[in-house]
């Protein structure tokens, strides 16, 4: 017999594990407590609480860098209190870091693992800006904080200083202005080309690529690009035709690059790229330092296989090496892309307006680790969320053991379930990984979670097939078995409706004392049950049995309070669980 204590609260289940035996005995027999009746009624006024994000307080924020005035003034409006501490040493920020629930950064201050374990309290980093390079997210995904960026706060002036790179690659203007300065009036040593009838290639179709396309295309130039996201059909209607990197790469006068810096990007332009690039192609990055291989672009600038580099960002900054900046066909900058009054100004607002939209519940924009939760914030997700945790933690409760599972597929159906797989697939999860570490699974780090524990998962959607409620088949594989649940929300509150192929007559409500067990079919069984269960001071709530009614099956009974030990069923029961939700 397995017993399962699970808890599910706000922020995760909690579960206490004890001794489990194989027993067997006979019965069958079935009534039934609909959703909404007296003992569910009795289980609600008993309090649930689930992961609900419009619940985070965030009541004081340290801002660390120089910020518009704005992102201070908008928070304390909205009654967050706000310390500016700026130029803080790592050593300075551990010590301080425990006394708030924010942080706002730009890309001075490096957020590090260790920062991160010493925030005790810390729910959310706020980055005034586009990139997160300097966050940990990794180790704050696992300790569940939220690290939001401002994805549109410096787009259009990172585009405008992709443009004039652009634009100063095709006419020397940077090395025609110095050599002014020096006294020269030299005009055919810096003898140009006109950017109309070039073709310009765009490497990342986000916002800044969009941007730069839109205002190049203006100066006549044809733009081509790629994107693994964003689909050809939407780039199309840019004026930006899609075409794989192979086929790029040969056909570009000058190109541009756009993309976050990750494994896949790194040295996206290297030795053997820029080998099959027009002879004389000039290149802009005003992205991230490590996009562009920097010794590849020296010697492509050196062999005359590049005319030519804008360069925003380095591997390293301030760079130490500076072969690339004193090479007289590079233009650079010491990262300036955000760097006017007007991004400046919109990123601070915008991480302001964004934590003040999240703590009142209203929207979650910007999250780079908790994507998942942008779609929870109305009453029918959070009835989604409770549904899913609590399958997850019947499933888990079936699990002979605390070994978590191999692999966890979840299939939802119905137009009402259409958008919410991603945060149901998280939610279920929730109920089933175990703690590890002192990490507490909630929606933010649990895919995290459940990867480290070696669980494979899967998710879809199907169409409805003419069922009106939305559905959620959850299947479970374990080195003991498989196993498999069924649920639904109805009338508001999460029910089960089947559970191991046993489809309950009745709905099952997902609240208070619930006790599975599995039995061979008899009359008696629920006479004998309650008379087993009546010695050891419990009562029965309600009684759902299954549709089938051969065989061995499973049922339900709602349970005053959990039994203190299942092996009190073993005339009647094969196998049991019991849990508390």
């Amino acid at each position: 017999m397995r017993e399962r204590r699970a808890h599910v609260g706000r922020g995760g289940p909690s579960y206490v594990t004890h001794n489990h035996s194989t027993i067997t005995s006979p019965g069958n027999q079935t009534t039934h407590n609909p959703p909404g009746g007296p003992a569910a009624k009795h289980r609600e006024q008993r309090g649930q609480k689930s992961t609900k994000m419009a619940s985070i307080s965030i009541r004081t924020v340290l801002i660390s860098e120089s910020v518009d005035p704005r992102c201070r003034t908008t928070l304390e409006e909205n009654g967050i209190r706000v310390t500016e501490k700026q130029n803080m040493t790592e050593a300075e920020l551990i010590a301080d870091i425990k006394n708030y629930d924010g942080l706002v950064v730009r890309s001075a201050t490096k957020v590090t693992a260790a920062v991160i374990n010493a925030a005790d309290n810390l729910k959310l980093i706020g980055r005034a800006g586009t990139g997160v390079d300097n966050v940990d997210v990794e180790a704050a995904t696992r300790k569940s904080i939220i690290v939001m960026n401002t994805p549109s706060g410096n787009t259009i002036s990172a585009a405008e200083l992709t443009c004039a790179l652009l634009m100063s690659l095709s006419r020397h203007v940077p090395q025609a202005a110095m050599s002014m300065k020096q006294g020269k009036w030299d005009r055919k040593k810096f003898m140009g080309a006109e950017l109309y009838g070039k073709v310009l290639g765009i490497v990342g179709l986000g916002r800044i690529g969009k941007e730069v396309a839109s205002r190049m295309q203006s100066f006549g130039m044809k733009t081509i690009g790629y994107d693994p996201i964003t689909p050809p059909e939407v780039t199309a209607g840019w004026g930006v035709l899609q075409m794989s990197l192979e086929e790029l790469w040969p056909q570009c006068d000058y190109i541009t690059v756009h993309t976050p810096l990750m494994p896949s990007t790194v040295g996206l332009l290297n030795d053997e790229t820029f080998g099959k690039c027009k002879k004389g192609v000039k290149v802009v990055n005003c992205a991230r330092g490590g996009i562009i291989d920097e010794a590849a672009l020296v010697r492509a600038l050196q062999s005359g296989q590049c005319g030519g580099a804008g360069l925003d960002v380095f591997v390293e900054e301030p760079p130490k090496d500076r072969s690339l900046i004193d090479h007289p066909s590079v233009i650079s900058c010491p990262h300036l892309g955000a760097s006017t009054k007007e991004a400046q100004a919109r990123c601070g607002m915008d991480i302001a307006q964004q934590i003040v939209e999240m703590v009142k519940g209203r929207n979650l924009v910007g999250a780079v680790n908790a994507q998942v939760l942008a779609n929870t914030f109305s009453q029918e997700s959070q009835q989604l969320i409770k549904l899913g945790e609590a399958v997850g933690a019947v499933l888990k409760s079936c699990l002979p053991s605390n070994t978590p599972p191999s692999r966890v597929e979840l299939n939802t159906k119905g137009d009402s379930m259409k958008s919410s797989t991603g945060y149901m697939m998280s939610a279920v999860l929730v109920g089933l990984v175990n703690r590890q570490s002192g990490c507490c699974p909630n929606l933010i780090n649990v895919l995290s979670l459940a990867k480290e524990s070696g669980i494979t998962v899967n998710q879809s959607h199907s169409a409805s097939d003419g069922v009106a409620e939305g559905l959620c088949k959850v299947e479970m594989t374990a080195s003991s078995g498989s196993y498999n649940a069924v649920g639904s929300v109805r009338g508001g509150m999460p029910v089960l409706l089947q559970l191991n192929d046993s489809r309950f007559r009745q709905p099952i409500s997902l609240s208070g004392n619930l006790l599975f067990f599995k039995a061979s079919a008899d009359p008696q069984l629920l006479t004998s049950l309650a008379g087993l269960l009546g010695a050891e001071g419990v009562q029965i709530e309600s009684f759902s049995g299954p549709e089938n009614r051969t065989g061995d099956l499973w049922y339900c009974v709602g349970l005053s309070s959990l039994l203190k030990d299942l092996s009190t069923l073993k005339p009647l029961v094969n196998d049991a669980a019991q849990l508390s939700i």
